[in-house]
């Protein structure tokens, strides 16, 4: 129970730090300079809206740096191990066993597995997830905190240990790295520069900063769909989508954003179209009413959405979206793009 509480006094502590540097990090000059189009890019933690950051510049050809791709060597072994422990406790709590004693042993070794020790642990690794008990762990993984992209990491685990890897864009996108502080994307569609703003999850000291953006062009808020039966990290209570859903409300009817443009990201929806077959919706949603159908939840999620809009003569611009999807996002990010153009010239011509 001591180590509980000291774990969250130390995340507080943390976050007030990332909040205070975000602070820092923004300056007038910055977010109000006239000859660029700002977009500000928001969502609550796991929604994906960090890899559609990347995503921007992959399509945008801003290569990431041979540096970046070292370090994310470390990152996708992190997800790994990450994910190895989260199956293996997901285990424990749900009473199941493993398929063997070896297995056994060697969870207990995992538990405790450093990154250096990676790649003399990937049969080990590779021996878990195929273990049977394990599988029957995959099969709740709406009730463990599981990384999406754990099923790809695991695929390709034996060439992430190659001599000669050097992770591919793919590989980048599909690696879960906590954003901290603020990240800015610079690139240019159209002959018009764009800057996007992606800040972290960072929750209970926003409104120390959240003003600062109040002159941004338009704010992306991506929320993740198939997080209906799911519950947050740093809450085991709170259900995701509530959390959604009650932070695009906060953002949405901000005084600082009443003459934004705000467009809505409705995110993994390749992950919601399989799910919702075999859950509905009306878990999160006693009101619902359109059974285990993709088309009839999806619309249903975006009405509820939009419905959170207070501000009058607001029009809230949605999109289905697959942040790992590159030809999906930049798709979607040339519709945007061209919707933000045509408004601010429209805008303009009004003046």
């Amino acid at each position: 129970m001591g180590n509980l509480c000291s774990n969250k006094k130390k995340e507080k502590t943390n976050e007030k730090i990332r909040n205070n540097n975000i602070g820092k990090q923004l300056t007038t000059e910055q977010v109000q300079s006239e000859n660029e189009v700002k977009l500000l890019l928001l969502g609550a933690g796991d929604s994906g809206k960090s890899t559609i950051g990347k995503q921007l510049r992959i399509i945008h050809q801003l290569d990431f740096t041979k540096t970046e791709r070292m370090k994310a060597i470390d990152q996708i072994k992190n997800n790994i191990v990450h994910c190895s422990r989260v199956l293996i406790e997901g285990l424990e709590n749900f009473g199941y066993e493993f398929e063997t004693e070896k297995n056994e042993a060697l969870s207990e070794e995992i538990k405790i597995c450093k990154i250096s020790e990676f790649d003399d642990r990937v049969e080990d690794l590779i021996s878990i997830w195929n273990d049977e008990g394990i599988k029957k762990v995959l099969n709740r993984k709406n009730e463990i905190q599981l990384y999406d992209s754990c099923e790809y990491l695991f695929e390709n685990i034996k060439r992430f240990t190659d001599e000669n890897y050097i992770p591919t864009d793919q590989d980048i996108l599909m690696t879960r790295v906590r954003t901290s502080g603020l990240i800015e994307t610079r690139f240019n569609y159209e002959q018009t520069e764009f800057l996007l703003f992606d800040v972290g999850g960072q929750r209970s000291e926003r409104k120390k900063w959240i003003h600062c953006f109040q002159n941004v062009t338009a704010i992306i808020f991506v929320a993740s769909m198939s997080e209906y039966d799911q519950m947050l990290f740093e809450d085991r209570t709170k259900n995701r989508m509530t959390e959604a859903l009650m932070l695009f409300g906060e953002i949405c009817n901000s005084r600082w954003f009443t003459d934004t443009a705000i467009i809505l990201f409705l995110n993994k929806r390749d992950l919601f179209e399989k799910k919702i077959q075999k859950v509905d919706l009306n878990i999160c949603f006693e009101d619902y009413e359109g059974g285990c159908n993709y088309e009839n939840g999806s619309e249903f999620m975006k009405n509820t959405f939009i419905s959170l809009n207070n501000v009058e003569n607001r029009q809230i611009y949605t999109h289905y979206t697959c942040a790992t999807d590159t030809n999906n996002i930049k798709h979607v990010f040339e519709d945007v793009t061209d919707f933000i153009l045509s408004n601010t010239l429209r805008d303009v011509g009004q003046n």
